[in-house]
Order: C-alpha cells, then structure tokens, then sequence
C-alpha cells in the first residue's frame, strides 16, 4: 500500500514538472504567430495546439499538415501557403523582406 501511493504521488509530482517545463518553454521560447499576415489569435491558438509556436516550426512544417489543423479546427476557408514563406522571412530575422512579402499580400495570399 505504501508502495502504490509513493508511486501515485511520484508520477503527479512528474506530470507537475513537464506542465510547469511546457509552460516555461512555450512563454519563454514562442514568437508571436500574428506578426504573420492572415495568422489571428484563433489560429495561433490552432497552431499552438499542434505544437507550432515559432515562426521556425512554422517555417518547417508541411502546407498539408497546418491546412488538416486548420480543417480538425473548423477553420477550413483558412489558407496556410502564405504563411509559411512569411515564417521563412521572419525565422532568419529579414524583417526588411517580410515586410515587403507582407505588402503583397491580402489575408496571407498574394493579391
């Protein structure tokens, strides 16, 4: 009996930490996703939720796997294309080139 509960207050005690780790990491190391055009506080909430929370995770994922959150999320009339090129830009820091892209664009797509 002594046995079980030290190994229930164990594994609490383990799942304390990687929440508490998670929160650190996700405040500390996050970009802020609405920098990129056509990207609001519902999506970024979408993309934070599939483990997307710099513009370098952004810039590596795959167009068909933001656009099936996107899609799970109800968002379906959302269109990611723009916005991995926009996190490419904003991933090196060309913040003179982002914003240039960003002046061609409309809603994250190309006007």
């Amino acid at each position: 009996m002594v046995i079980v509960g030290w190994w229930a207050s164990s594994k609490k005690q383990d799942q304390v930490e990687v929440q508490h780790e998670a929160r650190s990491h996700s405040k500390k190391d996050a970009d802020d996703l609405v920098k990129i055009e056509g990207v609001g506080p519902k999506v970024v909430k979408v993309l934070n939720a599939g483990g997307i929370t710099t513009f370098d995770e952004l810039a590596h994922a795959k167009i068909m796997d933001v656009q099936k959150m996107l899609d799970d999320a109800g968002l379906q009339m959302m269109n990611p294309e723009g916005w991995i090129d926009q996190a490419k830009l904003a991933a090196k820091g060309d913040w003179k080139a982002f914003e240039k892209m960003q002046s061609e664009l409309k809603g994250g797509r190309k006007k």
